[in-house]
Formats: structure tokens, C-alpha cells, sequence
């Protein structure tokens, strides 16, 4: 597994595929194998995919410190071999977003997924801190949680919940829960200037669909689309999902 230099230590990630770059970020308590694995053989034909954990997920340790937007940016630019595609889930279209604010060099199209501008809904922050509480607290409420916010109720009743029943959490997803309530994008919005895709979920009920909405109509000139699915769109429509990242990422491939 390559490890990309940080200062705040070794940042881990996987690598596949052949071409331009694309760059993948993970959600909170995701992490490069579970929110991505399966999606990169739809990928990796055409780019080359990098997907890195970032602090306190799969491989890479968590600092200690202040966990920040800046950190997890910092990490993830780290990985860049070259001006590539960036793609963020969830928390990572948070820090996908930041990388393309303050290193635009790198970005060449970004793609938005279950993203949001700031938490200062209150049904925004009443689910994300009922979570860190069970995170915290309750393993055994946090895994039903996770199905419960995560999925529209027709998939959990399809695939069955002990399929995607989490278990023990991650060691960073505490720290990442706190870091998604205090996240602020507005500032860091008029900064971007690549080519933005952002893509809402109809049945999300951890990040509402109209977060979406709102980070899309403040990146004028951005192109939108919504799927009919939870939050965790990476595993409920995997093939819609990959089809629209591919699609937008390599539009200019034969200009």
C-alpha cells in the first residue's frame, strides 16, 4: 500500500488503473476499502484511481491535535501525483471541496456527493450529533443507526440489516462526526474554479437532499443531478453513481 508524506505523518492509499488521475475521498467512519472498492473496476479503465484514508481511517493514523478541514485537505492533496479528478463523499466532498478551494492547480473536474455547506440546520445537527453519541457511547445502537440514516428503507428490507449492519466504529469516527458539525464551506465555495458536479440523494435522511441543493446553487456554473437514494449512494447505487462520475469526468477526454 503507498504511503504519500505529510506532516502529520504517513498518508495512506490505494492505487489502481492506468491514465489521467482521480481521486477519491471517503465519508466519516468510511474509509478507502469500504466506500470505494468496489466501484473503482468501473473506473480504472479510464484513470488511474487513488483513494487515500485520511486521519484516523483505514491505514492512516490519527494525529492527535485539532482534527481539522485543513488537515484532511492537506492529507489527501499529499496524494496527488498530478493535476487529476476529485471525488468526495459525504464528509470527503467537504474536504474534496477544500482541495479544489486552495489547490486549484490540482483539480481538473470535481464531483460532489451527499455534500453540504455548513451545519447550521437544526435537523442537520440533531442527526449528526445523535450519531457521535452512539459513536461514543452505545456500539451496539450506533450499528442499527448507521442502517436506520445511511439507507432508504426499501434497500435495508432488500439486502437484509445484518448485511450492512456497522460494527465497532472506526477509530476516527468520533473526531470525524465532530469535525462534520463545526464544518463551514462558505468561504472556501467562491474559490473554486473546476468544473463541479454535485450530486444529491432524494432519500437521504442523514444529510437531506436540500444540502445538496444549497451547495449546488452556490457554485454557479456547477451541473447537478439527484439520485433516488439514502445518503450512502456508493452502496445503494453503485452503478448510477459510477456511471454519472465517469461520464462527467471524462467529457473532455477526446476534445
Amino acid at each position: 500500500m503507498p504511503t504519500a508524506i505529510h506532516s502529520s505523518g504517513p498518508v495512506h492509499y490505494y492505487r489502481a488503473g492506468s491514465g489521467p488521475g482521480l481521486v477519491m475521498v471517503h465519508g466519516t467512519g468510511g474509509d478507502a476499502v469500504t466506500n470505494y472498492t468496489h466501484l473503482v473496476p468501473g473506473l480504472a479503465d479510464v484513470r488511474t484511481v487513488v483513494t487515500p484514508d485520511y486521519a484516523g481511517s483505514g491505514q492512516t493514523a490519527d494525529p492527535g491535535g485539532d482534527l481539522t478541514l485543513d488537515l484532511l485537505a492537506g492529507q489527501v492533496a499529499a496524494t496527488f501525483e498530478g493535476p487529476s479528478d476529485l471525488v468526495g463523499f459525504s464528509l470527503g466532498a467537504a474536504v474534496a471541496a477544500a482541495v479544489a478551494a486552495e489547490h486549484p492547480e490540482l483539480v481538473r473536474r470535481l464531483v460532489l456527493i451527499a455534500g453540504w455547506t455548513h451545519a447550521g440546520d437544526s435537523r442537520l445537527r440533531l442527526g449528526l450529533r445523535t450519531w457521535a453519541r452512539l459513536a461514543e457511547s452505545d456500539p451496539e445502537s450506533f450499528a442499527a443507526y448507521g442502517p436506520l440514516m445511511g439507507f432508504a428503507p426499501e434497500f435495508v428490507s432488500t439486502v437484509g440489516v445484518e448485511t450492512i449492519m456497522a460494527g465497532e466504529p472506526p477509530h476516527g469516527t468520533l473526531r470525524q462526526i465532530e469535525l462534520d458539525l463545526r464544518i463551514d464551506l462558505r468561504d472556501l465555495l467562491p474559490k473554486i474554479t473546476a468544473p463541479t458536479l454535485v450530486v444529491g440523494n432524494t432519500r437521504d435522511y442523514l444529510i437531506p437532499v436540500e444540502h445538496a441543493r444549497a451547495l449546488h446553487a452556490t457554485l454557479p456554473g456547477s451541473e447537478y443531478a439527484e439520485l433516488d437514494s439514502g445518503h450512502v449512494v456508493l452502496h445503494e447505487r453503485p452503478a448510477e453513481i459510477t456511471a454519472l462520475i465517469r461520464e462527467f469526468v471524462t467529457r473532455d477526454d477526446h476534445r
